[in-house]
C-alpha cells in the first residue's frame, strides 16, 4: 500500500495533541483521523483513501547517523507491517522513535509496531475487513 509523508509541523502537533496514543519498548505510536483524507482521495489516481506517515526520531539520539539508521528501520518496520497486515485508511501516523530504538534490529522494532497498532485498533479484523480495506 502506498502512503503518504507527513512534513508539516502542525500536523505532527495535532497527532500529538489530539490523536490516540500507544507508547512501547522502541517506538510511540500516534494516530488520529484525517480530516483532508476525502480530498486526498479524489486527488488520488486509483481514488484510494491513503494514510500519511511521519517518523519522528528526537536529538536524544546522540549523532546524526545513529538518527538516520534509526528512521530507516523504523521505515522498513512500517513496510513490513503493511506487506503483512490489513490496515486502516485515511489516518495521520507519527512513528517516534525512543532511545532504546536506536540500537535495536528490525525485526524487534516491527513486533513493536504490530503490537501498537493492534492495540490501538489500526489492524483490520476480519468481519470490517469488507468494509474499509485499502
Amino acid at each position: 500500500m502506498k502512503y503518504g509523508v507527513l512534513k508539516e509541523n502542525h500536523l505532527f502537533v495535532k497527532a500529538y495533541n489530539k490523536g490516540k496514543k500507544v507508547v512501547t519498548k522502541h517506538i510511540v505510536l500516534f494516530v488520529l483521523e484525517d480530516k483532508k483524507a476525502r480530498y486526498l482521495q479524489k486527488r488520488h489516481p486509483r481514488k484510494e483513501k491513503i494514510n500519511r506517515v511521519g517518523i519522528a526520531v528526537t536529538k536524544k539520539i546522540r549523532g546524526a547517523v545513529k538518527r538516520n539508521r534509526t528512521k530507516r528501520v523504523i521505515r522498513e518496520a512500517w513496510r513490513s507491517l503493511c506487506k503483512t497486515h490489513e490496515i486502516l485508511c485515511g489516518r495521520l501516523i507519527v512513528l517516534a522513535a525512543r532511545e532504546a530504538c536506536a540500537d535495536a534490529k528490525t525485526p524487534a522494532v516491527t513486533k513493536d509496531l504490530i503490537y501498537a497498532a493492534g492495540k490501538i485498533g489500526l489492524l483490520i479484523k476480519e468481519k470490517e475487513a469488507e468494509k474499509e480495506r485499502c
